[in-house]
């Protein structure tokens, strides 16, 4: 019995794996294959997560400012250097300066009307190539800053014409108000050089209201119809719709280029944010804060569903959300409250203005962000120089290195 119980069946060893010879030989085999495949596992994960390294450094090629296009353009046909330009242009009007934003910009005022993409595309390289001939810094027009003006104009000119689309004649006074706007930019810049401000759209708002003071409404040639004051009581006692309210929010983005349609003013919305995905939220919640304003106001149950209430409050909360000023929740603030104060001068002035049949434009925004960069204080130590003025993201990064860099200085020279 003892001997049996030392000596099991050889059923009974073959049962435990530990006992046979054959598995001890198969061990070192299946600890070298396992190393293997963890090795090869790991460089798999390696080289996924290279990829995907090398595709996201690829897509934020196009975002920001894309500087690095123009140095690939310095070589190349003026034509192609005259496209860059002048999509950097397009871009310009919302706050952006990347032409790849100015071209889905383009394509979606074609989407919207084929006439008002041909006006703004003749408006921009109009201003663009009459800024080229006289000779204006070579820096300034390769950034796009004497197209968006042109721009604007083309495009008002067309929307407030009674003449219909394709009306040929129309190109003479677009050309003509786009190069103008040129000679105003030139003009209003040392000027404005002195406290550090922007030229902005004062051109554009100059030369519309004077194009239009100039035509009249019943001009044989250039007829225009009158702007209508926002205050104006309804008359047909509809209630309010709260999808409307809300559609005219997105729309309020779009009504920056005189653009009404859903489907154009997202892709514009889209623009900004392949720009900088701060400055397409201080869109939205600037557009939201115009609509809020209008609503307290009473305007038209039109002016809320058109976005015409809140595209004023889009650009004043732009301009101080992050681009001429570093975001922060103290910056953020500042750029509400000059939403608030866009949308509010724009419902007066469009009261005032729309007596005489003139529309408001972008006065509000215009001359609220530039009594913003004015002001003095805490807030301003985020103000942006305007010769640095980039994306927001980058504005961000910039300040932080700077403030890092102090501080290094700070602790070298402690003693």
């Amino acid at each position: 019995m003892e001997m049996a119980q030392q000596f099991p069946p050889a059923k009974t060893r073959l049962l435990n794996p530990r006992c046979t010879a054959s598995d001890k030989r198969r061990g070192p085999t299946a600890a070298v294959m396992w190393m293997d495949t963890k090795t090869e596992v790991e460089e798999a994960s390696r080289n996924h997560a290279s990829r995907s390294r090398r595709v996201m450094s690829g897509l934020l090629l196009f975002t920001g400012d894309m500087e690095h296009l123009d140095k690939c353009m310095q070589d190349k046909l003026f034509v192609l250097q005259l496209a860059v330009w002048g999509l950097r242009g397009v871009a310009r009007v919302i706050l952006a300066n990347n032409p790849l934003s100015g071209a889905l910009i383009l394509a979606a005022l074609y989407w919207a009307s084929p006439w008002q993409g041909l006006l703004g595309t003749l408006g921009v390289l109009a201003s663009t190539l009459t800024a080229v001939i006289i000779g204006q810094d070579s820096a300034e027009v390769s950034g796009g800053l004497h197209g968006f003006n042109g721009m604007l104009v083309s495009l008002l000119i067309g929307v407030f014409s009674t003449a219909g689309d394709w009306y040929w004649w129309l190109l003479l006074p677009v050309c003509l108000g786009s190069a103008t706007c040129v000679f105003l930019f030139s003009g209003l810049s040392p000027v404005l050089d002195r406290w550090d401000l922007p030229v902005a759209v004062f051109p554009f708002n100059i030369i519309i209201v004077l194009y239009l003071l100039c035509t009249g409404t019943d001009n044989p040639y250039f007829p225009h119809h009158p702007a209508t004051p926002p205050g104006l009581p309804e008359h047909n006692g509809t209630e309010l719709i709260a999808v409307e309210v809300t559609r005219g929010i997105l729309l309020g983005v779009g009504q920056i280029f005189a653009c009404g349609a859903l489907g154009p003013s997202l892709l514009i919305l889209g623009a900004v944010l392949l720009y900088s995905p701060l400055l397409a939220a201080h869109a939205l919640l600037g557009s939201a804060v115009g609509t809020l304003a209008g609503l307290s106001m009473a305007v038209r149950y039109e002016s809320l569903y058109s976005g015409l209430s809140g595209f004023n409050g889009a650009l004043g909360c732009m301009a101080v959300g992050g681009l001429f000023f570093t975001f922060s929740w103290r910056t953020h603030l500042f750029a509400i409250a000059s939403a608030f104060l866009s949308a509010y001068a724009d419902i007066a002035l469009s009261n005032l203005l729309g007596t005489v049949g003139l529309p408001a434009c972008s006065w509000a925004a215009t001359l609220t962000a530039t009594l913003m960069l004015l002001l003095t204080g805490s807030l301003a130590a985020y103000r942006i120089p305007i010769g640095q003025v980039m994306a927001p993201e980058h504005n961000l990064r910039s300040r932080s290195q700077w403030e890092a860099g102090n501080t290094a200085d700070r602790e070298c020279t402690d003693v």
